[in-house]
Parts: structure tokens; C-alpha cells; sequence
């Protein structure tokens, strides 16, 4: 499979440009020039597989000769060795919706779905290649974590992540900076998450600087990371699947990455009904997919700050597909956002948006609510991210199997928690320690040249 870029789609690119680049270098994203779709057959010969064998299946047409089939089969197999559960995800009932728990691997979000496998195949790479690497990641508190453990440790690569300071949880924070290799770097930058983003966009296009330290990213641009957060939505689609009812998915997000992987799951041929995207107070994507404008707007801090984002980066992805796989048109669009801070949406492709795309939001009151009224009962803990998902069922209306995506473990938000049920949400014994352990981190303040001369110094 070939691969182009939202802004160039005249260069081919293979997975493996696609992968270690992360960031194509005109500063588009990459796509699948064409895609390997499903027909109702093969989806019946898929439904009763377990989760790592429905992966190799879906996964490997994107990659092409990046590595064999046989080599695929052992680097998931190791990525998903390391989940508490052994399907990697799990599906629960509570009241009159599925809940899909994405929270089981070793950073109790659904980053590490993605990030483990991700992890292995840096190693992979780098075990063939006679080079080092530096990957540089921005975070709003989970991909973070899940990349620097995915990262820690390994030979030939470094591992920089920018989160912004005093914004995310103290036990997201401490999952990232307890940590002791050598090859890991914990920056917290005076901004939101929003700037530490700019951030490593800047990086990435500065080709002088992201070639000299041979610059990978593994945000949730990555299309890597969107291959592999697809899978959940096809196995999950098989344990509901009803033919009498349709199948919806409510996702709660910020940038865009882990909705628009249903998205893919629903190109490549799994008949999701409608995919719900379910924001916060930072609701720059409910108000472009309910009236067509996407306006940037201040950054609020909430008690889900995963979510807190105003640039919705694989937006852009959409933004090609409607427009036709035109890069001019999609630059331009690209180029009135970051002048103007907006983008207004065509009638005719805002129809086409809400052909697969509706959207919810809810506010401080209505998350802390949503928490309790689900405690009280069915007596399950929902993290504020995941109660944004849950909630959102109950303010559009939609028939059918609904589906809520679980995107962390409550633990990492114990204070949202407290706040709503005041029961204090414990971490897993395995994981306990970290609240003891000595943080090391680095506060910079919001200056490309200080963050590039940082990296510089500890390559």
C-alpha cells in the first residue's frame, strides 16, 4: 500500500516513510492512497477471531513489505502480551449501552492500544537499520505515558515528550516522570496542550533541525496509530452485532485521531451506523460537525483534560476526504485556519459529515453528574473522559447497539472523581508505587529555539 500527503498527493510514500516520519514534511498528513476493503464474507469469517488475530488480518495490507507476515504475527503477539486482558480490550454492560474498557494495558489508556505496537515496531526497524533516532511527542496527559513506555529502555532511540505544565492529572504526570532510563526525556512546558502540539509541528517542518536529529513522532497523526486503534472497532462491532440492529460508537476526543480511526473501520467496510463525537467545554469539534464552523477559540481547562484541545490535528484528514483528495484545496483550508482560526464548511459537506459523524458536549456539571448518576446506578466508575462518551447517548438520539469507547482507567483522574461519588479512585497495586517515587522533569517555557536547543544538548 501506497501512501500520500493531505497536502501532496502527487509523491508516494511506503509505510515505513510514513511510520518513522510521522509528519509528512510539507506538513500534511498521510493517507493510504488507496484502501483494501471488506465485503460482508470476509467480515463473517473475522467475527469469531480473537483480538491479536483479527489485528494481523486488518494490519498488515497498510504496512506492504515494511516486515512479513510471520514477523507482523510475533510483534503483535509481544505488543499484546503485556494487557491484562487477554482479548486487550473489554466490553461491559452498563444500563442500556456497551461500554468498551480500552483502559488494560500498562498506562490504563487507550494510547497504549496503539503505543505498544507502535513501540515494537520502532524496535523492529531500528534492529535492521544502522541508525538512532529521536521520537518528540506532545501530550494532553495519556499519549505520553503510553509512548514512554513503550519507548523506555530500548536501544537506539530517545524519547522527548512535551505535556503542558500544571495541566494534566498528578498521576498522569507521575506515570510519565517517575520513570529512570536513561533514553527518556520529560519536558513540561509553560502552555496548553495546543502550544506543546505547535510545538512539535514546527519541529517536524523545520527539515534542517528534524533531519539532524532524525526526528519521529508518534502522535496520533501517526498513521500507524490510526491502523492499529481501527482493530477495537471491528472486534467490539462482532461481540454486538445484531442484523436487525444498527451499531454506533460514541467517542470521546479532542484531536480527532481515535473517532477518526472508526472512521477508517467504516471506509475499509465495517457498517458502523454513526460515530458520535463527544467533546468537552473545548467543543471546537461539536460545533463544526452541528453547524459547519470550525472556529479556534481559547483553550479552558477542564476535569478532562485530555480533551482539552482547540486544533483538532487529524481534522485534516476529514478536510481531505471532503474535499475531494485535493491538496490545493485542502491546503487553503489548512492555510485559513492557521491565519484566520477558522474554517467554514460547505452545506454539502457538512451533509456528508453527518452521514457518518454526529456530536455531543457537555460541561463540568453535566460530566461530575454523569459520573454519579452512573455510580448510583449501576455502581461503575466512569473516568471524566469516558462519562463524556456515556453521556452523550442521552443527548442524541440513536436506535440501535450503543456503544460508549472507555478511553482511561478512573484511577487517573482521582480528584474529577472524588469530586462526583467522593469514593477515591485507586491506582492498580502493580502501578501504586509511582505516587512515592521521585518526578524528573524539565519546565520550559513556550520557545521553539529553547525546546530545539534542549533536544540538541541530549542527543
Amino acid at each position: 500500500m501506497n501512501y500520500i500527503s493531505t497536502r501532496n498527493s502527487s509523491k508516494s510514500f511506503k509505510f515505513e516513510d510514513v511510520f518513522i516520519k510521522g509528519l509528512a514534511d510539507d506538513g500534511g498528513l498521510f493517507v493510504p492512497k488507496t484502501l483494501h476493503k471488506y465485503n460482508q464474507k470476509d467480515l463473517n469469517e473475522f467475527k469469531n477471531l480473537e483480538y491479536k488475530e483479527l489485528a494481523k488480518i486488518i494490519i498488515h495490507p497498510f504496512i506492504g513489505n515494511f516486515m512479513s507476515e510471520h514477523d507482523l504475527s510475533k510483534v503483535i503477539d509481544k505488543s499484546y502480551s503485556v494487557f491484562r486482558k487477554k482479548n486487550v480490550v473489554d466490553l461491559v454492560k452498563i444500563g442500556d449501552r456497551s461500554v468498551l474498557e480500552l483502559f488494560h494495558g500498562p498506562t490504563l489508556a487507550f494510547k497504549d492500544v496503539a503505543m505498544q505496537l507502535l513501540g515494537n515496531f520502532y524496535e523492529y526497524y531500528l534492529n535492521n537499520k544502522n541508525e538512532k533516532i529521536n521520537i518528540v511527542v506532545a501530550t494532553s496527559g495519556d499519549t505520553g505515558a503510553a509512548a514512554i513506555d513503550a519507548i523506555k529502555g530500548k536501544e537506539n532511540v530517545n524519547i522527548f515528550v512535551l505535556h503542558p505544565n500544571n495541566r494534566i492529572s498528578s498521576v498522569q504526570r507521575k506515570l510519565m516522570t517517575t520513570g529512570k532510563e536513561k533514553n527518556v526525556f520529560n519536558i513540561a512546558v509553560e502552555g496548553n496542550f495546543d502550544d506543546c502540539q505547535n510545538l512539535v509541528k514546527e519541529m517536524f517542518t523545520d527539515k534542517n533541525f528534524a533531519n539532524k536529529i532524525k526526528m519521529s513522532g508518534v502522535n496520533s497523526i501517526n498513521w500507524a496509530r490510526i491502523i492499529a486503534q481501527s482493530i477495537y472497532y471491528f472486534y467490539c462491532y462482532f461481540l454486538v452485532e445484531d442484523s436487525n440492529k444498527p451499531v454506533n460508537f460514541s467517542v470521546p476526543t479532542g484531536n480527532f485521531g481515535d473517532v477518526y480511526a472508526g472512521y477508517l473501520a467504516k471506509k475499509i467496510g465495517l457498517p458502523i451506523n454513526k460515530l458520535v463525537v463527544a467533546t468537552n467545554q473545548n467543543d471546537i469539534l461539536y460545533r463544526a460537525i452541528r453547524n459547519g464552523t470550525y472556529n479556534v477559540e481559547n483553550v479552558l481547562e477542564t476535569i478532562s483534560p485530555s480533551m482539552d484541545i482547540q486544533i483538532a490535528s487529524n481534522f485534516e484528514r476529514l478536510i481531505f476526504d471532503l474535499n475531494d483528495h485535493s491538496d490545493k484545496k485542502t491546503i487553503d483550508v489548512m492555510k485559513s485556519i492557521k491565519e484566520k482560526g477558522k474554517y467554514e464548511i460547505k452545506k454539502e459537506s457538512l451533509a456528508k459529515i453527518n452521514l457518518n459523524f454526529l456530536s455531543s458536549r457537555m460541561n463540568e456539571n453535566e460530566i461530575l453528574n454523569t459520573i454519579k448518576k452512573v455510580y448510583e446506578k449501576f455502581g461503575k466508575v466512569l473516568d471524566p473522559h469516558s462519562a463524556i462518551g456515556y453521556g452523550a447517548f442521552d443527548r442524541v438520539n440513536l436506535e440501535g447497539n450503543n456503544i460508549v469507547l472507555a478511553t482511561a482507567h478512573p484511577c487517573k483522574f482521582p480528584d474529577a472523581v472524588q469530586q462526583a461519588i467522593n469514593i477515591k479512585a485507586e491506582l492498580p497495586d502493580e502501578l501504586a508505587f509511582i505516587l512515592d517515587e521521585k518526578e524528573n522533569y524539565d519546565i520550559i517555557e513556550n520557545d521553539l529555539n529553547k525546546i530545539k536547543q534542549y533536544i540538541n544538548e541530549r542527543i
